[in-house]
């Protein structure tokens, strides 16, 4: 049943304008999430690290989402949609002015902790922006809306990794193979002038975010509050329920644990599953980029078959699928081929946020906010499932470790698919 959102005032004046906005902060989300590949290699290299520790980057950065989504929806409350963009903007800000000063210092403590900051902004970001996209119309075709958000993201992933490629690890093979010879003050020279290349690119990176986050005050963007607009799926109320009263949601929030441990695999761990097989570190810095543009392919492939051809669940289904074909193509084959398969998860991961965050959310009312914030807790994924991949390829064969944890991820999507977002809300006893 289709659910229509209803129309807060403001909304009808500007669409057009509401969404522009909405894919620039999309674009924001993309550039900072995917920048995290490329940091691998950079803080490994600048900071002398095994492959474990520089995986940290990985599970601070999402950590922050679970630690921080709860309270980031507190916030939303009391301060509103646009404050509440702005404020996270502003957030992230300090985080990467953080990032770029304690890197540029060699202190991985302090470089994590402007990671963990930046992600706790992005947590505030994501909370506010992804109901938002979803009850912009009915919610059975917000799939459509959050695909177009999504060439967004995955535009700004696609130039991250080149731009950082660029102005930070150009030349880093070079670098790698001096290093091997080099020793005491000459290695520490090295190291020092490698790392304070990321300087200059973050603190730019925090002055176009002040700049966004004063732009978002005065913008037109209206301030929708979601538990307004998401009204109950079906014919039950959800006046007097919970959160706890909603089994698609919990089921949702798992299926995005899983969900984003596979897209961060494909996106962010791709490096160190081609490096696993030797290849050079010139080349592997740009293998995120081929993941993020099979999946900007992905997008345009959602914006044409959702909803008007397949029913986003069907799509999702079709995805999960392609990601267990995919997932053992990669394992059956070696090198490039094998990074190759990799990439093209990038496809099949496309359309499953879109497709399960406005699945999950259905009807949940007064309660979207609090579901919201679950959902995006369930981020955290990006944290556990790469660092478990870090920790047993050190043990195991890295191909068979990588389906061993990919391959469960897709079977869940696919439940959840088929039957997980079908599972009835608890009717609330009447008096």
């Amino acid at each position: 049943m289709t659910v229509a959102a209803a129309a807060p005032a403001g909304r009808a004046d500007s669409p057009v304008r509401s969404i522009a906005i909405a894919g620039g902060l999309y674009f924001i989300i993309g550039f900072f999430t995917w920048l995290n590949g490329p940091l691998i290699t950079f803080v490994r290299l600048a900071f002398d690290l095994n492959e474990v520790n520089s995986f940290l980057v990985l599970m601070v950065f999402y950590v922050s989402y679970f630690v921080l989504a709860l309270p980031a929806s507190w916030i939303l409350r009391r301060t509103g949609l646009k404050r509440g963009l702005s404020l996270s903007l502003a957030v992230m800000a300090v985080g990467a002015a953080m990032f770029g000063e304690f890197a540029t210092r060699r202190w991985y403590p302090g470089a994590l902790t402007g990671l963990f900051v930046i992600g706790g902004g992005l947590a505030l970001l994501q909370t506010a922006i992804n109901p938002y996209v979803s009850i912009l119309g009915p919610i059975d075709g917000a799939a459509r809306r959050i695909a177009l958000m999504g060439i967004c993201n995955k535009a700004a992933g696609i130039l991250a990794p080149l731009v950082i490629g660029a102005l930070v690890m150009h030349g880093i093979g070079d670098l790698s193979a001096s290093l091997e010879h080099a020793t005491g003050a000459e290695r520490e020279a090295l190291l020092n002038g490698f790392a304070a290349k990321i300087h200059l690119p973050y603190l730019a990176m925090a002055v176009v975010l002040l700049a966004a986050a004063a732009g978002i005050l005065r913008s037109p963007l209206p301030d929708l509050r979601a538990s307004d607009a998401n009204a109950a799926a079906l014919a039950g109320e959800t006046e007097g329920r919970s959160v706890f009263s909603f089994p698609h949601l919990w089921l949702g929030v798992i299926c995005l644990f899983v969900y984003v441990g596979v897209e961060v695999m494909a996106g962010d761990a791709i490096g160190a599953y081609g490096r696993a097989f030797g290849l050079p570190l010139d080349q592997t810095k740009f293998f995120t980029a081929f993941t993020l543009a099979a999946m900007l392919a992905g997008y345009l492939a959602g914006l044409v078959f959702t909803p008007r051809i397949v029913s986003q669940a069907a799509y999702l289904r079709a995805s999960a699928v392609m990601g267990l074909v995919l997932v053992g193509g990669a394992f059956l084959t070696k090198g490039y081929v094998s990074v190759g398969f990799v990439a093209a998860l990038g496809f099949a991961n496309a359309m499953m946020w879109p497709a399960i965050f406005p699945l999950a959310i259905r009807g949940l009312g007064k309660a979207t906010e609090t579901g919201s914030a679950l959902l995006v807790m369930g981020i955290v994924g990006g944290a556990i499932i790469p660092q478990a991949f870090a920790v047993l390829k050190q043990h195991l064969d890295f191909q068979a470790v990588f389906a061993g944890l990919m391959a469960p991820c897709y079977l869940y999507i696919l439940y959840y698919a088929w039957r997980g977002y079908r599972a009835p809300a608890a009717v609330p006893r009447r008096a």
